[in-house]
Protein backbone atom coordinates (compact mmCIF):
# COMPACT_ATOMS: atom_id res chain seq x y z
CA UNK A 1 0.00 0.00 0.00
CA UNK A 2 1.18 3.60 -0.57
CA UNK A 3 0.32 5.68 2.01
CA UNK A 4 1.64 9.38 2.54
CA UNK A 5 1.12 12.55 5.21
CA UNK A 6 1.52 15.98 3.68
CA UNK A 7 1.33 18.88 6.17
CA UNK A 8 0.59 22.32 5.93
CA UNK A 9 2.22 24.61 8.25
CA UNK A 10 0.20 27.47 7.76
CA UNK A 11 -3.41 25.82 8.87
CA UNK A 12 -1.14 23.22 10.63
CA UNK A 13 -3.12 20.53 8.85
CA UNK A 14 -2.27 17.15 7.43
CA UNK A 15 -3.61 15.27 4.48
CA UNK A 16 -3.49 12.00 3.45
CA UNK A 17 -2.76 10.04 0.58
CA UNK A 18 -3.64 6.26 0.04
CA UNK A 19 -3.31 3.88 -2.31
CA UNK A 20 -2.97 0.37 -2.98
CA UNK A 21 -0.26 0.10 -5.55
CA UNK A 22 2.04 2.53 -7.71
CA UNK A 23 -0.13 3.09 -11.03
CA UNK A 24 -3.28 2.06 -9.33
CA UNK A 25 -6.05 4.64 -8.08
CA UNK A 26 -5.14 6.92 -5.28
CA UNK A 27 -7.40 8.98 -2.63
CA UNK A 28 -6.77 12.18 -0.87
CA UNK A 29 -8.08 13.19 2.21
CA UNK A 30 -8.87 16.83 3.83
CA UNK A 31 -6.58 18.32 1.05
CA UNK A 32 -5.36 21.98 1.65
CA UNK A 33 -6.05 24.85 -1.59
CA UNK A 34 -2.17 26.21 -1.51
CA UNK A 35 -0.81 22.82 -1.50
CA UNK A 36 -2.53 21.25 -4.64
CA UNK A 37 0.38 21.31 -7.27
CA UNK A 38 2.55 19.59 -4.28
CA UNK A 39 -0.16 16.61 -4.27
CA UNK A 40 -0.65 16.79 -7.88
CA UNK A 41 3.58 16.04 -8.34
CA UNK A 42 3.49 13.54 -5.86
CA UNK A 43 0.62 11.97 -7.97
CA UNK A 44 3.03 12.21 -10.83
CA UNK A 45 6.15 10.91 -9.07
CA UNK A 46 4.03 7.54 -8.09
CA UNK A 47 2.46 7.42 -11.14
CA UNK A 48 -1.29 7.41 -9.12
CA UNK A 49 -4.37 8.64 -10.74
CA UNK A 50 -6.47 10.95 -8.06
CA UNK A 51 -9.90 9.40 -8.09
CA UNK A 52 -11.82 10.93 -4.93
CA UNK A 53 -10.92 13.88 -3.09
CA UNK A 54 -12.55 13.86 0.64
CA UNK A 55 -13.11 16.26 3.24
CA UNK A 56 -13.44 14.91 6.96
CA UNK A 57 -15.93 17.99 7.69
CA UNK A 58 -16.60 21.61 6.68
CA UNK A 59 -13.33 23.05 7.66
CA UNK A 60 -13.08 26.95 8.98
CA UNK A 61 -9.12 27.34 9.44
CA UNK A 62 -7.95 26.69 5.56
CA UNK A 63 -9.50 26.65 2.35
CA UNK A 64 -10.06 23.05 0.90
CA UNK A 65 -8.38 21.78 -1.96
CA UNK A 66 -11.84 19.82 -2.95
CA UNK A 67 -12.41 22.34 -6.00
CA UNK A 68 -9.04 22.80 -7.66
CA UNK A 69 -8.30 19.27 -7.56
CA UNK A 70 -11.73 18.18 -9.34
CA UNK A 71 -10.88 20.95 -12.15
CA UNK A 72 -7.45 19.87 -12.92
CA UNK A 73 -8.16 15.97 -12.34
CA UNK A 74 -12.18 15.42 -12.50
CA UNK A 75 -12.04 13.66 -9.09
CA UNK A 76 -14.70 13.05 -7.48
CA UNK A 77 -15.29 15.17 -4.46
CA UNK A 78 -16.33 13.26 -1.52
CA UNK A 79 -18.32 14.45 2.22
CA UNK A 80 -21.07 13.60 4.33
CA UNK A 81 -24.55 13.59 3.39
CA UNK A 82 -24.78 16.42 6.34
CA UNK A 83 -22.82 18.89 4.82
CA UNK A 84 -24.10 21.84 3.00
CA UNK A 85 -21.85 22.18 0.31
CA UNK A 86 -21.91 22.31 -3.17
CA UNK A 87 -18.32 21.18 -4.44
CA UNK A 88 -19.85 17.51 -3.14
CA UNK A 89 -20.42 15.10 -5.78
CA UNK A 90 -20.89 12.08 -3.69
CA UNK A 91 -22.51 11.81 -0.41
CA UNK A 92 -21.24 9.37 2.26
CA UNK A 93 -23.59 8.63 5.11
CA UNK A 94 -22.56 6.50 8.10
CA UNK A 95 -21.84 2.87 7.77
CA UNK A 96 -20.88 2.97 3.80
CA UNK A 97 -17.70 2.54 2.26
CA UNK A 98 -15.14 5.06 0.71
CA UNK A 99 -13.58 2.55 -2.14
CA UNK A 100 -10.51 3.28 -4.93
CA UNK A 101 -9.02 0.38 -6.92
CA UNK A 102 -7.58 -1.95 -4.19
CA UNK A 103 -8.57 -0.20 -1.06
CA UNK A 104 -11.77 0.20 0.73
CA UNK A 105 -12.29 2.66 4.08
CA UNK A 106 -15.00 2.30 6.68
CA UNK A 107 -17.27 5.60 6.98
CA UNK A 108 -18.24 6.51 10.81
CA UNK A 109 -20.12 9.58 11.32
CA UNK A 110 -18.56 11.63 14.32
CA UNK A 111 -20.27 14.57 14.79
CA UNK A 112 -19.63 17.60 17.66
CA UNK A 113 -16.61 19.30 16.61
CA UNK A 114 -19.12 20.14 13.86
CA UNK A 115 -22.50 18.60 12.64
CA UNK A 116 -21.12 16.99 9.64
CA UNK A 117 -17.66 15.53 11.15
CA UNK A 118 -16.81 12.35 9.88
CA UNK A 119 -13.67 9.46 10.57
CA UNK A 120 -12.21 6.98 8.26
CA UNK A 121 -11.20 3.21 9.37
CA UNK A 122 -9.22 1.72 7.20
CA UNK A 123 -7.48 -1.70 8.91
CA UNK A 124 -4.50 -0.89 11.33
CA UNK A 125 -5.11 3.38 11.46
CA UNK A 126 -8.33 5.40 11.85
CA UNK A 127 -8.19 9.17 10.41
CA UNK A 128 -10.21 11.30 12.80
CA UNK A 129 -10.21 15.02 11.35
CA UNK A 130 -10.86 16.95 14.08
CA UNK A 131 -12.51 14.49 16.47
CA UNK A 132 -9.74 12.97 17.98
CA UNK A 133 -6.55 14.73 18.13
CA UNK A 134 -3.12 14.15 19.61
CA UNK A 135 -3.49 14.61 23.30
CA UNK A 136 -6.76 16.97 22.47
CA UNK A 137 -10.15 17.01 20.45
CA UNK A 138 -11.69 19.25 18.49
CA UNK A 139 -13.68 22.43 18.90
CA UNK A 140 -17.11 22.33 19.44
CA UNK A 141 -17.95 26.04 19.85
CA UNK A 142 -19.07 26.92 16.25
CA UNK A 143 -20.61 25.26 12.88
CA UNK A 144 -23.21 23.12 15.25
CA UNK A 145 -20.59 21.75 17.12
CA UNK A 146 -21.94 19.98 19.99
CA UNK A 147 -19.98 18.81 23.13
CA UNK A 148 -22.29 15.24 23.94
CA UNK A 149 -21.85 14.67 20.56
CA UNK A 150 -18.67 14.52 20.76
CA UNK A 151 -18.14 12.93 23.54
CA UNK A 152 -20.61 9.96 22.32
CA UNK A 153 -18.20 10.38 18.97
CA UNK A 154 -15.41 9.70 20.87
CA UNK A 155 -16.24 6.49 23.02
CA UNK A 156 -16.87 4.92 19.31
CA UNK A 157 -13.48 5.85 18.85
CA UNK A 158 -11.75 4.62 21.46
CA UNK A 159 -13.67 1.42 21.06
CA UNK A 160 -11.47 0.36 18.16
CA UNK A 161 -8.48 -2.02 19.03
CA UNK A 162 -5.80 -0.28 20.94
CA UNK A 163 -2.92 -0.33 18.70
CA UNK A 164 -5.14 1.81 15.61
CA UNK A 165 -3.03 3.98 14.97
CA UNK A 166 -4.99 7.48 15.09
CA UNK A 167 -4.15 10.20 12.10
CA UNK A 168 -5.89 13.56 12.90
CA UNK A 169 -6.59 16.29 10.68
CA UNK A 170 -3.92 18.75 12.75
CA UNK A 171 -1.66 18.88 14.55
CA UNK A 172 -0.41 22.12 16.85
CA UNK A 173 2.81 20.67 18.43
CA UNK A 174 4.82 18.74 15.68
CA UNK A 175 3.24 14.74 16.52
CA UNK A 176 2.18 13.04 13.62
CA UNK A 177 0.67 10.31 14.96
CA UNK A 178 -0.79 8.37 18.19
CA UNK A 179 -2.56 5.39 19.10
CA UNK A 180 -6.37 4.47 20.28
CA UNK A 181 -4.11 3.27 23.63
CA UNK A 182 -2.57 6.13 23.75
CA UNK A 183 -4.97 8.87 23.62
CA UNK A 184 -7.49 5.94 25.99
CA UNK A 185 -4.18 6.70 28.91
CA UNK A 186 -2.60 10.36 28.18
CA UNK A 187 -5.13 12.65 26.44
CA UNK A 188 -6.08 14.81 28.98
CA UNK A 189 -9.96 16.19 27.27
CA UNK A 190 -10.73 11.98 28.00
CA UNK A 191 -10.05 12.07 31.51
CA UNK A 192 -13.71 12.98 32.05
CA UNK A 193 -16.32 10.60 33.92
CA UNK A 194 -19.32 11.47 30.95
CA UNK A 195 -20.63 13.53 28.48
CA UNK A 196 -21.71 16.37 31.54
CA UNK A 197 -18.04 16.52 33.26
CA UNK A 198 -16.95 16.86 28.96
CA UNK A 199 -19.31 19.23 27.42
CA UNK A 200 -18.15 21.86 31.19
CA UNK A 201 -14.87 21.00 30.25
CA UNK A 202 -14.80 22.16 26.58
CA UNK A 203 -17.57 25.37 27.74
CA UNK A 204 -14.64 26.32 29.80
CA UNK A 205 -12.51 26.79 26.75
CA UNK A 206 -12.79 30.31 25.81
CA UNK A 207 -10.61 29.62 22.59
CA UNK A 208 -10.25 32.73 20.23
CA UNK A 209 -11.94 31.74 16.36
CA UNK A 210 -9.53 30.48 13.81
CA UNK A 211 -8.01 33.26 11.66
CA UNK A 212 -9.25 31.58 8.53
CA UNK A 213 -12.62 31.31 9.80
CA UNK A 214 -14.48 34.45 8.16
CA UNK A 215 -12.81 33.74 4.83
CA UNK A 216 -12.62 30.13 4.66
CA UNK A 217 -16.25 28.58 5.26
CA UNK A 218 -17.93 30.89 2.77
CA UNK A 219 -15.13 29.77 0.39
CA UNK A 220 -15.50 26.27 1.40
CA UNK A 221 -18.77 26.19 0.76
CA UNK A 222 -19.21 27.85 -2.37
CA UNK A 223 -17.21 25.87 -4.75
CA UNK A 224 -19.12 24.21 -7.18
CA UNK A 225 -18.73 26.53 -10.36
CA UNK A 226 -19.14 23.58 -13.22
CA UNK A 227 -22.98 23.29 -13.39
CA UNK A 228 -23.58 26.79 -14.01
CA UNK A 229 -20.53 26.55 -16.69
CA UNK A 230 -22.55 23.85 -18.63
CA UNK A 231 -25.80 25.32 -18.24
CA UNK A 232 -24.36 28.72 -19.68
CA UNK A 233 -23.13 25.94 -22.88
CA UNK A 234 -26.83 24.91 -23.14
CA UNK A 235 -25.85 21.17 -22.27
CA UNK A 236 -28.11 21.40 -19.64
CA UNK A 237 -31.33 19.68 -19.12
CA UNK A 238 -33.67 20.45 -15.95
CA UNK A 239 -35.30 17.65 -14.17
CA UNK A 240 -38.48 18.85 -15.16
CA UNK A 241 -37.29 18.81 -18.82
CA UNK A 242 -35.43 15.49 -18.43
CA UNK A 243 -38.41 13.64 -17.16
CA UNK A 244 -39.62 14.41 -20.62
CA UNK A 245 -36.88 12.33 -22.35
CA UNK A 246 -37.87 8.94 -20.68
CA UNK A 247 -38.62 6.26 -23.21
CA UNK A 248 -37.51 8.60 -26.33
CA UNK A 249 -35.79 6.22 -28.25
CA UNK A 250 -33.12 8.70 -29.36
CA UNK A 251 -31.67 9.42 -25.87
CA UNK A 252 -29.43 7.47 -24.14
CA UNK A 253 -29.60 7.96 -20.05
CA UNK A 254 -26.47 7.30 -18.13
CA UNK A 255 -25.67 6.99 -14.61
CA UNK A 256 -22.16 7.65 -13.10
CA UNK A 257 -22.94 6.74 -9.41
CA UNK A 258 -21.33 3.79 -7.50
CA UNK A 259 -23.24 1.25 -7.31
CA UNK A 260 -24.02 1.87 -3.78
CA UNK A 261 -25.48 4.74 -4.35
CA UNK A 262 -27.52 3.34 -6.89
CA UNK A 263 -28.84 0.53 -4.36
CA UNK A 264 -29.17 3.06 -1.76
CA UNK A 265 -31.16 5.98 -3.49
CA UNK A 266 -32.57 3.86 -6.89
CA UNK A 267 -32.08 4.53 -10.69
CA UNK A 268 -33.38 6.26 -13.68
CA UNK A 269 -35.88 3.89 -15.25
CA UNK A 270 -34.35 2.74 -18.73
CA UNK A 271 -30.69 4.57 -17.73
CA UNK A 272 -27.40 2.12 -18.29
CA UNK A 273 -24.77 2.06 -15.43
CA UNK A 274 -21.23 3.29 -16.74
CA UNK A 275 -19.52 4.47 -13.50
CA UNK A 276 -17.85 7.76 -13.19
CA UNK A 277 -14.30 6.14 -12.76
CA UNK A 278 -14.62 4.45 -16.35
CA UNK A 279 -15.70 7.57 -18.14
CA UNK A 280 -12.65 8.04 -20.38
CA UNK A 281 -12.89 4.54 -21.57
CA UNK A 282 -16.57 4.67 -22.43
CA UNK A 283 -16.32 7.86 -24.23
CA UNK A 284 -13.19 6.91 -26.19
CA UNK A 285 -13.45 5.43 -29.55
CA UNK A 286 -14.92 2.14 -29.40
CA UNK A 287 -16.15 3.02 -25.82
CA UNK A 288 -19.85 2.72 -25.17
CA UNK A 289 -21.03 6.11 -24.82
CA UNK A 290 -19.03 7.02 -27.80
CA UNK A 291 -20.92 4.08 -29.83
CA UNK A 292 -23.63 5.45 -28.46
CA UNK A 293 -23.56 8.90 -29.81
CA UNK A 294 -21.97 7.56 -33.08
CA UNK A 295 -25.38 6.10 -33.59
CA UNK A 296 -27.19 9.18 -33.06
CA UNK A 297 -28.81 9.15 -29.28
CA UNK A 298 -28.35 12.13 -27.35
CA UNK A 299 -26.51 10.88 -24.20
CA UNK A 300 -27.75 12.19 -20.69
CA UNK A 301 -25.80 11.71 -18.18
CA UNK A 302 -27.30 11.62 -14.38
CA UNK A 303 -25.02 11.33 -11.22
CA UNK A 304 -26.21 12.06 -7.03
CA UNK A 305 -26.04 16.34 -7.81
CA UNK A 306 -25.01 16.99 -10.71
CA UNK A 307 -21.16 17.86 -10.32
CA UNK A 308 -19.97 14.75 -11.54
CA UNK A 309 -22.28 14.97 -15.21
CA UNK A 310 -21.06 18.53 -15.67
CA UNK A 311 -17.68 17.00 -15.77
CA UNK A 312 -18.47 14.22 -17.73
CA UNK A 313 -20.43 16.16 -20.31
CA UNK A 314 -17.22 18.54 -20.56
CA UNK A 315 -14.98 15.68 -21.19
CA UNK A 316 -17.25 14.01 -23.66
CA UNK A 317 -17.70 17.25 -25.41
CA UNK A 318 -13.44 17.77 -25.46
CA UNK A 319 -13.91 14.55 -26.94
CA UNK A 320 -16.22 15.69 -29.96
CA UNK A 321 -19.45 14.36 -28.80
CA UNK A 322 -21.39 17.29 -29.57
CA UNK A 323 -24.65 15.53 -28.07
CA UNK A 324 -23.66 15.21 -24.52
CA UNK A 325 -25.71 16.65 -21.81
CA UNK A 326 -26.48 16.15 -18.45
CA UNK A 327 -29.42 16.72 -15.38
CA UNK A 328 -28.77 19.47 -13.91
CA UNK A 329 -28.77 18.59 -9.77
CA UNK A 330 -28.65 14.96 -10.19
CA UNK A 331 -30.77 12.53 -8.53
CA UNK A 332 -31.20 14.74 -6.19
CA UNK A 333 -33.25 17.60 -8.73
CA UNK A 334 -34.90 14.12 -9.90
CA UNK A 335 -37.06 13.10 -6.87
CA UNK A 336 -37.60 16.72 -5.97
CA UNK A 337 -39.31 16.87 -9.17
CA UNK A 338 -41.62 13.71 -8.90
CA UNK A 339 -39.16 12.06 -10.81
CA UNK A 340 -39.59 7.95 -11.57
CA UNK A 341 -37.46 5.45 -10.17
CA UNK A 342 -36.50 1.78 -10.02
Amino acid sequence: MIFRQLFDSVSSTYSYVLASRRGGEALIIDPVLEKVDRYLKLMEELDLKLVKAVDTHLHADHITGLGALRDRTRCVTVMGEESNVDVVSMRIADGDKLTVEGLSLDVLYTPGHTDDSYSFHFGDRVFTGDTLLIRGTGRTDFQNGDSRAQYESLQRLLRLPEETMVFPAHDYKGDTVSTIGEERRFNPRLKVRDADEYAALMASLNLPNPKMMDVAVPANIHQGLHQQDVARKGWAFSAAEAKGLLGRPDVALIDLRERSERERTGAIPGSLHAPYAELMDNIGDGGLIHELAQSGKTIVFYCAFGERSAMAVQAAQDQGLACARHIEGGMSAWTKAGGATR
